[in-house]
């Protein structure tokens, strides 16, 4: 009993330990100036996850999400700067999420391709076309607008001594409606069940092209939030290397979290601590003075790691 609860909780013992080291490492880690800055940090990979949790859990893979946050982001920009409208923005941003997410869908269930595949050929289109227009440079808010989109990014609820981050609202809203989608809604059993089987969902009657279009869908959704998000507290988007690695820290953050890689398991709130974990390495390699470019590294083991986990897990089954 004993073994199976640590094997199904394995995430969040990893969290509290690596909380343990972090307040050990910096002695300021819980006051809330640094814990607002975790969730910050965490807010817009966070998005991403929570859709790649779902793409997962049915199943597939989706690695085009760091071209999608820099094409619909410095674009985005480009329409802010026009209409001076963050909601117009954010509408563009939403929309043209959908349709990215739209088209992966379409390419894999219509065109027969495998995800990786049809998601790296979207990948490389979105990145080049956003190189071309941005001349590889960035995309920068106008000055009459950038106190005022700013804001999104550095503002928040105030509550007597705290202030709460927009951001951090943000990303435990989500993640609640995706739990709650995941465990008790149509859909969600659907996704597991088409990443359990997909051959026995289809004679179920579940529309698994459907399940699988509406996965990349909310993902293109969620990629279109994190770009304003993003150009949000950069106020400007580098066409050349905006959300570089995106891709693998969502992935990453969703294999710690306990969702399997093969599809058919997933947990939210596994994602969610697996997003918390990878902003609290940074916060422990900031305060131990070392290189944060080693975070690829970090997230590429964790990887390997996990997967390598999980398949002890599946053979214990």
């Amino acid at each position: 009993m004993l073994v199976k609860l640590v094997t199904e909780y394995s995430f969040v013992l990893s969290f509290l330990l690596l909380v343990i080291i972090a307040a050990i490492v910096n002695h300021n880690f819980f006051s809330w100036a640094n814990v607002s800055n975790i969730f910050i940090q965490s807010c817009t990979i966070g998005l991403i996850a929570l859709g790649m949790s779902m793409v997962i859990s049915a199943g597939q893979i989706d690695i085009s999400v760091g071209s999608q946050v820099a094409f619909i982001g410095g674009f985005g920009v480009l329409v802010l700067n026009q209409t001076g409208s963050v909601l117009v923005m954010l509408l563009f941003c939403a929309i043209t999420g959908i349709l990215i997410g739209l088209l992966n869908g379409v390419l894999i269930t219509k065109g027969r391709m495998p995800s990786i595949i049809a998601t790296l050929a979207t990948m490389a289109g979105l990145r080049s076309i956003i190189n071309h227009f941005g001349s590889g440079g960035p995309f920068t808010v106008d000055r009459a607008f950038y106190d005022q989109f700013r804001q999104i990014a550095a503002g928040g609820v105030n509550l007597g001594a705290f202030t709460i981050p927009y951001f951090m609202i943000i990303f435990i809203v989500a993640t609640i409606i995706f739990d709650v989608v995941m465990k008790r809604t149509r859909l969600g059993k659907h996704i597991y069940a088409v990443g359990s089987n997909e051959v026995s969902a289809r004679l179920s009657g579940v529309n698994v092209d459907r399940v699988k279009t509406a996965t990349f869908v909310i993902t293109g959704l969620m990629c279109g939030i994190a770009a304003l998000l993003y150009a949000s507290r950069t106020t400007a988007v580098a066409a050349s290397n905006a959300a570089v690695g995106f891709e693998l820290d969502a992935i990453a953050a969703v294999a710690i979290g306990g969702t399997a890689m093969t599809g058919g398991r997933g947990k939210i709130f596994g994602t969610f601590l697996g997003v918390l974990m990878f902003s609290i390495i940074r916060n422990i390699l900031t305060a131990a003075d070392v290189s944060t470019f080693l975070t690829g590294a970090i997230s590429a083991a964790i990887i390997i790691i996990a997967v390598l986990l999980q398949n002890f897990q599946n053979r214990r089954r």
